[in-house]
């Protein structure tokens, strides 16, 4: 090997190719933090937020490489309201006829989930007890939950921070800019071993400090779920993302989240959480 690198300058240059690429930017400003100063961005935000009440728009796509195809479907409107520490009601409607296409409802410890188009009702534990062949079976409401409103960082949790960077086409200028990142992980000791698993990654822009991706894992260490957080929009005197993009890379699902209007810190009361469905409907229990 060193013998080749030292030949490569007495190459002749018709062994040589050279193209000209455009040179990446780099941003005009790169701030510093430590892990535990960005585990407070993560604790303030989550300590200020206690409810929202949103309207939406959702749009579905579905599909991969496993399956070979992918299919995106027109968007449809809807509301999210949730409630720490687990209440969440996620209601989707037709985008032709006001008729709802999806009603979820849990009180952080069961969830029912009704589908009116198949006279449907599942219904079971939040926590995922045994874990089903079908892959959509195994979600739960914790996916919008936890992709809504990033969870707190408790004292005794472990973490990691590291520091990255990505190229990326800036959309306006087409000039690929350098993106100086920092990653948060949160992790566990698997029992009393020395091995330590992830359970979730928080990503942060290093040009402003602003989380802009969450990452999360199941017990074997793959991502269940990646939460994508839009630019910033500003409602009413709150500021949250105008979008949250979620993908769960195993069942090759995205649901891509538009708010249209937000209320933060509103008394929800506990019947808003309560879903009732006709006596006719099927229920089918998930464990």
């Amino acid at each position: 090997m060193a013998w080749i690198l030292l030949a490569l300058p007495l190459l002749n240059g018709c062994l040589v190719h050279t193209r000209t690429v455009k040179r990446a930017k780099m941003p005009s400003v790169v701030m510093t933090a430590s892990a535990d100063q960005l585990v407070k961005v993560i604790n303030d935000r989550c300590d200020e937020i206690h409810s929202l009440s949103t309207t939406v728009d959702f749009q579905l796509t579905e599909g991969g490489p496993r399956k070979g195809k992918e299919q995106t479907y027109t968007s449809f409107s809807g509301y999210i309201l949730q409630r720490k520490p687990g209440s969440l009601r996620v209601a989707g409607y037709w985008p032709v006829v006001p008729l709802p296409a999806f009603d979820l409802a849990t009180n952080g410890e069961s969830f029912k989930l009704w589908i009116p188009t198949r006279n449907k009702v599942f219904e079971g534990s939040n926590a995922v007890t045994k874990e089903s062949s079908n892959p959509l079976e195994n979600f739960r409401p914790s996916v919008f939950a936890d992709s809504l409103l990033v969870g707190c960082i408790a004292p005794d949790d472990l973490v990691t921070l590291t520091s990255e960077t990505r190229t990326e086409l800036d959309a306006k200028s087409k000039q690929p800019m350098i993106q100086p990142d920092y990653d948060l992980t949160v992790v566990r000791r698997r029992g009393n071993s020395q091995e330590l698993i992830p359970e979730r990654v928080i990503h942060f822009r290093r040009t402003d400090l602003q989380l802009y991706q969450e990452d999360v894992y199941d017990a074997k260490g793959a991502i269940q779920t990646t939460a994508i957080y839009g630019p910033m929009r500003t409602f009413g005197q709150q500021k949250f993302p105008g979008t949250v993009t979620i993908k769960r890379p195993l069942e090759e699902l995205q649901i891509l989240i538009t708010i249209q209007k937000l209320t933060v810190n509103l008394a929800i009361s506990d019947d808003k959480f309560e879903l009732k469905t006709p006596e006719t409907v099927t229920i089918q229990r998930l464990d």
